[in-house]
This record gives structure tokens, C-alpha cells and sequence, in this order.
């Protein structure tokens, strides 16, 4: 059995603009025993048992509650696919395993929703995204189809995103068609290129593999909290709460509405308190470039501020210099014996 000890927190909230919730998840602190609720005591700390800790998030679409069906048939088939009688020892036993596994249940959901629609027609078009969390030991397993994310978070590395999204605007990243700074704001950054329920093809989940540290929260969402936040918003507020998070679920969301919550919000939050691995500077990169798309740390965005900012004092030192040299008093020097304005030109290549 495992020495880990960790805090479990899930919640959603219909946002400020939709009539209707279609975003749905479930957490299981015990898979030994089923234990298929929100534990009462927030705080309290869990001990994880040998067939670990699942978090599963999923965002529906399809519009009249269809969208709310896709997500509960998807939630609820990884529910029987987790049950403690079908977890055996062969399956936790290896990576390979654990993937084949989770992916396995996420194809089955995929069907679920596909046979459904065919006994209702009525409901054709609906699908859902899905991302599944499996704590196990000192690591934690993502599995996913869609653009509903994980992130990692610790007081020392910052905010790490694991997963990477099925989107078109991702895939124009992938192709260096666009900057990925720029893809927040998008105008199609709501297309995805993956889901549950499409009937042209069958769902391709990914997956990865993450070591676990002492301090460290996995944080799993839909995109109604991050299409409203950029990362180094839901990076501050984990700052600012790590230490319960209740309070953190309760930020997230609640700065999600703030920001105009056109969508359903959905945040599920597993912290590991004790018993997994220490950190130090060695594992500080490690977990960094661990991640499959990670962000910035503050540490690496406040050095890159720092040189702009000089540079940009550089740029005026010149400018100053050569208004006083130039055209102020042109007698005293040429044009071509200061410093041209152009160098301004080099500030347009910085990127934070």
C-alpha cells in the first residue's frame, strides 16, 4: 500500500449565459471501495489505496440537454470500467497496462454515446470531451480526448498543462502556422479536432504519464474555465490558494464567472500532501520538462520582462540621444554618427 496522503475537491457551475449544465465528472478517493463521491471534509487528508484515486471531467455539446447526455453516458461508462472488481493487479501492473486500459474505457464510452444515438435520433449530433486522472503510487496517469485539460501545479515549478489539446488551433501551433501566445484569443480556438460520439471516426485518446511530488496539485478543468482564463491567471490564483483547495476550486470557478462565464465550468483538484516524491533543483527541471505542452514558469517569464524592459530602456537611451544629437542641434553631429532609430525594430522580435 502506498505512504501517499492527499486532499480531494471537485465542483462545477453552469456559468453566467447558459440555461443548462452539460459539463459532468465524478471522483473516486477509494477505488477499493468504490467510493464515488466528493469526500464531506475537503481538508481532510486520504490514504491512497493500492487501486489508486480517479478524477474524470467531461464537457458535452450537441445543445437541447444533448450535450448533457453525451457527457453523463461518458462519465458513467468510465464509472463501470473503474468498478474495484474489474481494477485487477494485471492491470496497475505497468504503463503499458494502465494505458491500454484507460484508453480502453474511454473507446467504450465513445460507443456508449454512438449506440445511443442510434436508439434515439433525436439526439444525433451530441458528443463530449473527457479527460480522466488515475493516481496511482507516485504517479499520475491522463488519459483524454478533446480540449478539456490537466495541469500540474507546484509552489516550485509553477503551472505545467499535460495535455495537450485536440483543437485546430493547437494543430496551427503544432505547424508553427501560429504563435502559441496568440492562441487564447483566436476567433476559432472552440474547434476541436477530437471527441466522444463522433460518427466519422473512432476516438483517439492520448495519454501521458506523470511523476508525482509532495505539495504538487493535479488540476483537471473543461474550457469554460480555461477559455476564460490564461494559464498565468490560473497560475495566481493556485499561488494564492494552494494551501486549501476548497478555496481553490471556489477562485477558479468563481474568477472564470468573473471573466464573463459564457460557458459551464468544471474543475476536479487532487492534492498530494505526504508520500510521494521529495523536490529539489534536479527534479524542479525534471518536472518542467516532463510535461507534453507546459507553460512558462513565473521564474522563465520574469526574465524574459527583465530583458525586455532593458532593452526597451536601451532603445530610448538611443532615441533621447539621437533627438538631441540629430534634431535638436543638428549642428553638432550627422545622422550618421548616432545611433538610427531603427534599433527600435529589435523590440518586435522579443516574445514573452
Amino acid at each position: 500500500m502506498s505512504n501517499i496522503q492527499f486532499q480531494l475537491t471537485a465542483g462545477t457551475d453552469v456559468g453566467l449565459q447558459r440555461s443548462g449544465n452539460e459539463d459532468n465528472f465524478i471522483v473516486c478517493a477509494n477505488l477499493c471501495e468504490s467510493e464515488w463521491f466528493i469526500p464531506n471534509d475537503e481538508v481532510s487528508r486520504i490514504i491512497l489505496d493500492e487501486k489508486g484515486c480517479l478524477l474524470v471531467v467531461a464537457d458535452g455539446m450537441g445543445g437541447m440537454n444533448a450535450g448533457e447526455v453525451a457527457s453523463r453516458i461518458a462519465i458513467d461508462t468510465v464509472q463501470k470500467a473503474f468498478s474495484s472488481d474489474r481494477i485487477t493487479a494485471d492491470i496497475t501492473g505497468s504503463t503499458a497496462s494502465i494505458q491500454e486500459y484507460m484508453k480502453t474505457a474511454i473507446v467504450s464510452a465513445d460507443n456508449a454515446i454512438k449506440e445511443h444515438v442510434s436508439a434515439d435520433p433525436d439526439t444525433e449530433g451530441m458528443g463530449t470531451t473527457i479527460i480522466m486522472a488515475w493516481i496511482l503510487d507516485k504517479k499520475v496517469y491522463v488519459s483524454w480526448c478533446g480540449d478539456s485539460r490537466a495541469y500540474s501545479f507546484h509552489p516550485q515549478t509553477g503551472l505545467i498543462q499535460l495535455s495537450k489539446d485536440h483543437s485546430y488551433v493547437q494543430e496551427l501551433v503544432d505547424v508553427g502556422r501560429l504563435d502559441k501566445d496568440l492562441a487564447f484569443d483566436h476567433p476559432d480556438n472552440n474547434i476541436i479536432t477530437r471527441s466522444l460520439g463522433d460518427p466519422r471516426k473512432i476516438a483517439e485518446p492520448d495519454f501521458v504519464e506523470h511523476d508525482l511530488y509532495n505539495g504538487e496539485i493535479i488540476l483537471l478543468c473543461t474550457d469554460g474555465l480555461s477559455g476564460m482564463l490564461r494559464d498565468p491567471d490560473i497560475e495566481e490564483i493556485m499561488v494564492d490558494t494552494s494551501d486549501d483547495i476548497y478555496v481553490s476550486k471556489n477562485s477558479l470557478i468563481s474568477s472564470a464567472l468573473e471573466k464573463g462565464g459564457y460557458d459551464n465550468v468544471t474543475v476536479a483538484l487532487c492534492k498530494i500532501v505526504s508520500g510521494a516524491n521529495g523536490l529539489n533543483d534536479e527534479t524542479d527541471e525534471k518536472i518542467t520538462l516532463s510535461a507534453a505542452n507546459g507553460i512558462k514558469t513565473k521564474k522563465n517569464r520574469f526574465i524574459k520582462i527583465a530583458v525586455l524592459i532593458l532593452i526597451l530602456l536601451i532603445c530610448l537611451i538611443a532615441l533621447g540621444l539621437y533627438y538631441l544629437l540629430y534634431i535638436y542641434n543638428p549642428e553638432i553631429s550627422t545622422a550618421d554618427d548616432v545611433i538610427k532609430p531603427e534599433i527600435v525594430q529589435i523590440v518586435t522580435n522579443i516574445k514573452i
